[in-house]
């Protein structure tokens, strides 16, 4: 028998997990691989930071795969609350950037967006998106909830 019940809490977080996963791997594919910036732990040696940017494409890959796996599911049990889930995507990609450019670029010091450059410009930029994009996140979760009340 298929659920009918609207789980818009899970329609939020499993969004979520499929947004910072997206996000990761743009960066990834983008940043580490096709611009070749840096890699996701540059303190060590180049073979090291190959070794971090493949542990963080697997993270990404089982990320994107299990958070499809739990949207199938809502999906079939016909919980899925789009207004939710709109607002998880966006959370999970600005939550995801906002981590990376606040805690690992800056707090941890793993690697920064560029090497060579006066990185203010690309920490404005990339944190800046990060802002924008969990601006427009909460926007859709503040409409969703009022959607429901």
């Amino acid at each position: 028998m298929h659920q009918t019940r609207i789980l818009p809490g899970r329609s939020t977080g499993v969004l979520a997990l499929i947004g910072a996963a997206l996000i990761a791997a743009i960066d990834e594919i983008v940043f580490h691989q096709i611009l070749a910036w840096h890699h996701f732990y540059d303190r060590s040696t180049t073979e090291l930071g190959l070794v971090s940017d493949g542990l963080l494409h697997t993270a990404e890959v089982v990320g994107l795969a299990a958070g499809l796996v739990l949207y199938a599911d809502l999906r079939r049990r016909n919980a899925l609350s789009v207004p939710h889930a709109w607002a998880g995507l966006f959370l999970g990609l600005g939550g995801f950037q906002l981590f990376d450019g606040l805690v690992n670029h800056k707090v941890l010091r793993v690697h920064q967006v560029r090497y060579g450059v006066d990185t203010l410009p690309y920490d404005f930029v990339w944190s800046g998106v990060g802002v924008a994009l969990s601006a427009v996140g909460v926007g859709l979760a503040v409409r969703a909830k009022r959607a429901r009340t």
